[in-house]
Formats: C-alpha cells, sequence, structure tokens
C-alpha cells in the first residue's frame, strides 16, 4: 500500500476536487505548476484569473494560508519561485504576461468544495455555468455542503441545490455592519468605558 506524506495526500485531494469544478483549460497548466510550490511553502492556491487588462494580458494569483492570514513575505517568497517556475515552462502562457500575486481579499473566492465547508452559514454568491431555475445568479446563506454539491438558501427562504459541476464562479460575501448599528455600538462602548472610569 502506498504511503502518502501529508503535502502529497493535499495535492492529490486538491487534484480531485479541481475535477469536480471545472476550471478554465488556459488556466489548467498554471494550476499544475503553481499548486505544489504553493503547498510546499505550507500556503494554499485559492484561485487563478487569466486576462487582458489594458494593454497586456495578465495572470493573478490568489494565494492564502489555511485558515487566513498570510503574510507579505510569504506572497513574495511564492511569488518568486512560481515566476521562476513559469520562466522554465515559457509554453504554458504563450506571449508576454504580468504576474501578480496577492491574498484572496474580504470577499474570498471559492474555487474548490473543500472551500465551501468553512462558509456555511455565511453569504455566499454562486453564479452557475447553466440556467438552474431560470437563473444563473445565487445569493444567499450557504446552509449544507454535500460530497457532489452544495444548498443556499435565498432571502425568499427557498433553498437551492447547485451540483458542484455546474458553479462556474463562487464567493463569499462578507456582511458589514449598517452605519446606524456601527455608530450605536460605538457610543455604547464610549457610555461602558465612561461609566467604569469613573468607579
Amino acid at each position: 500500500m502506498q504511503c502518502l506524506t501529508p503535502v502529497a495526500e493535499t495535492r492529490r485531494e486538491a487534484r480531485n476536487e479541481l475535477r469536480q469544478m471545472e476550471i478554465d483549460p488556459k488556466t489548467a497548466a498554471v494550476w499544475a505548476i503553481a499548486e505544489p510550490i504553493a503547498l510546499d511553502l505550507g500556503l494554499e492556491l485559492v484561485d487563478i484569473e487569466l486576462r487582458r487588462e489594458g494593454r497586456g494580458t495578465v495572470l493573478r494569483l490568489l494565494i492564502d494560508r489555511r485558515g487566513g492570514g498570510v503574510s507579505l513575505d510569504e506572497l513574495t517568497a511564492v511569488s518568486r519561485e512560481i515566476s521562476d517556475a513559469l520562466d522554465v515552462r515559457d509554453d504554458t502562457i504563450p506571449g508576454a504576461y504580468t504576474l501578480e500575486v496577492s491574498s484572496p481579499g474580504i470577499n474570498r473566492p471559492l474555487t474548490r468544495p473543500g472551500h465551501f465547508e468553512a462558509f456555511v452559514g455565511k453569504k455566499v454568491h454562486v453564479q452557475t455555468r447553466r440556467e438552474l431555475g431560470k437563473r444563473h445568479s445565487f445569493r444567499g446563506i450557504l446552509t449544507a455542503t454535500r460530497a457532489d454539491g452544495i444548498t443556499i438558501t435565498g432571502d425568499d427562504h427557498i433553498a437551492h441545490d447547485i451540483a458542484y459541476d455546474a458553479i462556474i464562479r463562487a464567493n463569499y460575501q462578507h456582511e458589514f455592519p449598517a452605519l446606524g448599528q456601527r455608530r450605536s455600538e460605538r457610543r455604547s462602548a464610549q457610555r461602558s468605558a465612561h461609566r467604569a472610569g469613573s468607579r
């Protein structure tokens, strides 16, 4: 029986998950090169974007640490190694391009089945490659994950079951407190601090 190291096991799980959620063929080769490098550094390749911007092509890689909190030094190190690897395989992306490596940001992309589990009970936005009930876009609370898909419950309280292979893009949707709520919380904190200081 083959015994896999934790990193090798993670690589295998990542490959299996990517098969469930189809990725653009143009970026598949980049995934194959960049993901092992990220994993070797204890990081996670979250998403890849390859697009025309302005007068050139931008290859944008979103990198995170499992659980969040990737540092600038880590992003610099993984960017350097991935850039060197892509230079060796200069046929991966034809023509000139700019490589950008950054953290996912607050509205984190969910690009594989394992990403969704951490956001059950949170608000998400999912776009599908085919119509589901005459819709391509679903916003709501992620209420469940399964081996083959997810369930989103919208503001209409209707549950929508979506298969992983139907998803073309998904993001966590961070909800900021309303302005009035933030002001009320600040005033409450100030009153509490004043009472504590007057004792």
